[in-house]
């Protein structure tokens, strides 16, 4: 009996080798027949998967990213022991002992779809996931069928033939897709939990791992429960394949899943900036480098002065939005079928803090509120809306504005430290946009730039794509022209009611704003108070063509038509293009070139680009300075006087256009320039009394505030040099003549030598 047994299974080996011989031959057989048709695998020695190009503030700090495949590469040596141990135990347990492909596993597989007739089962390597990820290199596709599986397991082998373990893993690593955009295990520890994922936990590395199979379905961000279960089989299969003890992995499973990132990537500080820097990689360098080649693109954008230009243009659009009047709100949640107990919305998950503007609903009018109040729900708690909360509108009682149901934002004005209870005031999302840019005077960087109320609403930038026009805004290009001419702060012209023929019977009668005449006034005057008779009556004098060849100096592109009204700002200008020429009154009489981009490298750190400063000179250095003190004169005693709180060094020029449809104040100090433009996308009159010093030098003003405390505090506040050829005098503001006894009227003036009172070259 016994040697019947030992006969029996001695030939059952036989028989055995021979099948498993016969299957090899096979195999080989098929494997040698595809062989020749497949691409060379040496195109793995140059991998270069699609990686994110960065953009970054001049401090460092990342502000855009742009790509079509969100990858961050990383070496052998930057990836964690967890994610390895959690990938192969999972993946693949026999990675490290088999040649690309598991015999064994292909057998049981094949076995199993023979039974079940169809491709029912995988027994793909970690290597064959690879060389399938890999298809458009190597002409494979995602079908179903032998002759793909066939192809794929040569590739295998011939990878595992020509690379480590340690290289095909990390290639692995950097390029499998994990969910939401986010390719490879760092982009993925970035996405899921804000940090590296050399940094990752070993819970956190099990939930990455876990995500290879099926990244969308087992997102934490998309299925909690199912994200988790993964995650624990993931750790399961780790203190199975002894990589962890099971008391370690029982401990892990027993952790709640925590996410850190967000499956979206928001707007950030400076969406309108990066666009424009977007707009010129794509047109300098392609789509294809923008989007797959990981540029690093190094701007001039601060990051403090651009957290306070959102603020203050956010502030200032949703005052003046106010003034206008309060609109009812869009959306009613129980006209919409919902129950006010039942919504939910996404903004209250998250932190809520004075400050904030929030979202809301109306769950009550008066009872139980307090009459003329609102009860309304914000995320958990019931809120009171009080009268004073909505005073702006003019209403006494809420009723007389809300519905139950409707959906407002509210400000949050208090929070209780004790119990948490919320104070808050009704807000609405204003029509008016504005935009807002600060330059750099000396070289002519971007520090900040605002383009719109809403990236997400609306893309476009009104900083540098809206040609509108610029009201007296242009007045000091004619008086610089004036300047230079031998025209000086104190010579005087007549403010008095003009007509010039048009033609075909027609006069043009240029107004005041405040439709009044003041008979002679001083250049300073005319300009501190905005007086448009006499920026009309010096361009005459000049000649129009004279005054627009300035303008083209200054750097405006448009080709302004001769025409006196051009004088009050008839021609159309984009934000940045007349802030940049303003840049020149403080720096001497130099325009320096604005620019967003100081310099751009790719993925392998050689230089690409880099942008130096490009000074041109404008006008002379003593006229620069006469028009500084004008402008300074302006802030402290014209139409942006408001601006002279804030106790700095300031010149600048308020702008408003017919009916008040856009307002302006372009301002600067002895470094920085900024403007401010507000206005309606349709030309539209903002309000009665919307003009640049209402409108705009607020929002300017909150800018200048921000940027003022935000210098270091032992740094004297900057200064503006005169040249040698300035002669300072005491005048008499309203007359331009030399002073006398000190009075109200009387300030201290600057002339070009040669040219004050007594020696005047011309007057008008």
């Amino acid at each position: 009996m016994a040697d019947y047994v030992i006969r029996y299974a001695r030939n059952a080996g036989i028989v055995a080798l021979f099948v498993v011989a016969a299957m090899l031959g096979v195999l080989s057989g098929v494997l040698f027949a595809y062989a020749g048709d497949l691409p060379q695998i040496s195109a793995l020695d140059d991998y270069t998967p699609s990686t994110i190009t960065r953009v970054y503030a001049s401090n460092g700090q990342l502000i855009g990213e742009f790509a079509t495949q969100r990858r961050v590469i990383v070496g052998p040596d930057d990836i964690s022991p967890y994610i390895r141990q959690g990938i192969v135990a999972t993946e693949d347990a026999e990675f490290d002992r088999h040649i690309g492909i598991n015999i064994w596993r292909i057998g049981v597989a094949a076995y199993t779809d023979i039974v079940e007739r169809r491709l029912a089962q995988g027994a793909s390597t970690l290597t064959q996931q690879l060389a399938r990820n890999l298809k458009e290199q190597f002409g494979l596709t995602n079908e179903k069928s032998f002759e793909r599986k066939i192809r794929e397991w040569i590739l295998a082998i011939q990878i595992e033939k020509r690379y480590t373990k340690r290289e095909i893993f990390t290639i692995y690593c950097n390029q499998m897709y994990l969910g939401h955009g986010a390719y490879g295990i760092e982009a993925a520890s970035r996405l899921y939990f804000d940090k590296s994922n050399k940094d990752l936990t070993l819970e956190e590395a099990a939930l990455i791992a876990g995500l290879f199979q099926l990244p969308e379905r087992q997102s934490p961000f998309v299925d909690v429960k199912r994200a988790t279960q993964r995650r624990n089989v993931v750790l399961q299969r780790m203190a199975d394949e002894r990589y962890i003890t099971q008391t370690e992995a029982d401990e892990a499973k027993q952790k709640p899943v925590v996410t850190r990132g967000q499956p979206s990537q928001p707007p950030g500080v400076a969406p309108f900036f990066v666009e424009e820097v977007r707009k010129h990689l794509e047109r300098q360098y392609g789509a294809k480098a923008l989007y797959e080649q990981g540029l690093s693109v190094t701007t001039t954008l601060d990051p403090a002065l651009q957290e306070a230009a959102n603020e203050a243009v956010q502030s200032g659009l949703r005052r003046l939005d106010k003034r206008r009047g309060f609109r009812r709100p869009k959306r009613n949640i129980v006209a919409e079928g919902h129950t006010v107990e039942g919504y939910r919305d996404g903004r209250w998950v998250r932190p809520i803090a004075v400050g904030d503007i929030v979202p809301a609903v109306v769950a009550s009018l008066g009872n139980p509120a307090p009459a003329g109040a609102a009860r309304l729900i914000v995320g958990s708690q019931s809120v009171d809306l009080t009268r004073e909360g909505f005073a702006w509108t003019r209403r006494t009682n809420a009723g007389e504005i809300l519905k139950v149901g409707d959906l407002v934002d509210v400000q949050i004005k208090k929070v209780d430290e004790a119990t948490g209870a919320l104070s808050v005031s009704l807000e609405q999302t204003p029509l008016v946009e504005g935009a807002l840019v600060a330059i750099d005077n000396k070289t002519g960087q971007i520090k900040a730039m605002v383009g719109g109320w809403d990236f997400n609403r609306s893309k476009f930038n009104r900083a540098v794509q809206a040609y509108r026009q610029l009201g007296s805004t242009f007045k000091p290009i004619v008086y610089t022209a004036a300047i230079d001419r031998g025209f000086t702060p104190a010579s005087t012209i007549v403010d008095e009611p003009v007509s010039y023929p048009t033609g075909r019977g027609q006069v043009y009668e240029p107004q005041n704003y405040d439709h009044e005449f003041e008979g002679p006034v001083t250049l300073r005057r005319a300009i501190e108070d905005s007086r448009n008779v006499p920026a009309i009556k010096m361009m005459e004098t000049l000649g129009p063509k004279n005054v627009l060849a300035y303008a083209k100096r200054f750097g405006f592109d448009e080709d302004f038509p001769p025409y006196l009204a051009i004088a009050l700002g008839a021609g159309e200008a984009t934000l940045l293009e007349v802030t940049s020429a303003y840049t020149v009154f403080p720096n001497q009489g130099v325009r320096v070139r604005p620019f967003d981009i100081v310099r751009v490298m790719d993925r392998e750190g050689n230089l690409l680009e880099e942008n130096r400063s490009e000074p041109i000179d404008v006008i002379r250095a003593d006229t620069a300075f006469v028009m500084t003190n004008l402008l300074r004169g302006v802030v402290q005693r014209g139409t942006a006087a408001a601006a002279s709180s804030l106790n700095w060094p300031l010149g600048g020029k308020t702008g408003t256009v017919d009916d008040n449809t856009d307002a302006w104040f372009i301002g600067f100090d002895p470094d920085i320039t900024v403007g401010v433009w507000i206005g309606l996308d349709e030309k539209k009159p903002l309000g009665a009394n919307e003009t640049g010093s209402v409108a705009a030098l607020p929002v300017w003003m909150q800018f200048m505030r921000a940027y003022i405390d935000g210098r270091p505090d032992e740094e004297a506040p900057p200064e503006f040099h005169a040249p040698g050829n300035i002669v300072f005098l005491s005048v008499d503001r309203s007359t331009g003549g030399i002073a006398g006894p000190e009075t109200d009227s009387t300030i201290t003036e600057t002339f070009i030598s040669g040219t004050q009172p007594g020696g005047l070259a011309h007057q008008p």
